[in-house]
C-alpha cells in the first residue's frame, strides 16, 4: 500500500516484498504521465544520491514520472551490498509493481544499479536504459572491463558520466552502436561531484543530466 511521503505531496513510498527481502519504491507523480522512469541506487549509497534527487524533481513537469527503488539491503539497513544476482532477484520482482502504472517504463540506475538495468533490460520489456556513472572497471584495474553489460542491452540507452570518474572516464568507453549515446559531465567524479575548481556549479551540473534525460526520453521512446 502507498503511503504519503512527508514533506513531498507529491511523492508516495510502496513497500514491495522480493525473495530478497522487502523493497521499496518511491514516486514522484507526474501530473498527466506518458513515462516512468524507474531508477536504482548504487552500492555505496541510496536513493538520496544528487542526480537520483534531480531527475525526480525535475521530470515529473515533463510529463514523466519517477520511481526510485531502494534494493532490499538497503531497507533492511545493511552496510554492503550483495552479490549482483541478488540485486537482479530484487529488481526483477519490484517489476510487476512498477507495471501497474500503464506506461511505458525506461529503466536506469546509478552505478550499480546502472548494471542491473543493463542486465535486465531486454528481459523486462525496459523501452530504454539510462546509466548513471556506469561503473565501466573498478578504480585502477580498466582490465577488467564491464563493457559486455553496457553492450548488451539491446535497447536504447543513454550513458551519463563524469569526466573524472574513476570507473571510467568517457574517453574510456568502447564504440558505441547507433541506439546508444554518452553525455560527459565535466569534472564529474562518481558521484558528479566537482572541484572547487571546476568552470561549472553543482546546479549547472544536474541541470545538464536532467536536461540531457529530458531530451533523450522521446527518442528513446521512438
Amino acid at each position: 500500500m502507498a503511503a504519503k511521503e512527508k514533506g513531498t505531496p507529491e511523492a508516495t513510498t510502496e513497500t514491495v516484498p522480493t525473495p530478497a527481502g522487502d523493497a521499496r519504491i518511491t514516486w514522484h507523480h507526474a501530473p498527466s504521465p506518458h513515462t516512468l522512469l524507474v531508477a536504482s541506487h548504487g552500492a555505496g549509497g541510496g536513493i538520496e544520491a544528487r542526480d537520483l534527487r534531480a531527475l525526480a524533481a525535475a521530470l515529473p513537469g515533463c510529463g514523466v514520472s519517477v520511481a526510485l527503488v531502494e534494493q532490499p539491503w538497503r531497507v533492511a539497513g545493511k552496510k554492503i551490498a550483495p552479490a549482483p544476482s541478488t540485486l537482479d532477484t530484487g529488481w526483477r520482482a519490484v517489476w510487476p509493481a512498477l507495471e501497474k502504472a500503464g506506461l511505458p517504463i525506461v529503466a536506469g540506475g546509478r552505478s550499480a544499479g546502472a548494471r542491473v538495468a543493463c542486465r535486465t533490460a531486454r528481459e523486462l520489456g525496459a523501452k530504454g536504459v539510462l546509466a548513471l556513472s556506469f561503473p565501466l572497471h573498478p578504480p585502477g584495474k580498466p582490465e577488467r572491463s564491464r563493457a559486455g553489460e553496457l553492450l548488451a542491452t539491446g535497447v536504447p540507452t543513454l550513458i551519463v558520466q563524469g569526466g573524472r570518474d574513476p570507473f571510467g572516464r568517457p574517453e574510456e568507453f568502447p564504440e558505441l552502436p547507433a541506439d546508444m549515446e554518452l553525455v560527459e559531465v565535466a569534472y564529474g567524479d562518481h558521484g558528479f561531484g566537482l572541484p572547487k575548481s571546476a568552470d561549472l556549479d553543482e546546479p549547472a551540473a544536474l541541470a545538464l543530466i536532467t536536461g540531457a534525460v529530458a531530451d533523450w526520453l522521446p527518442r528513446a521512446l521512438g
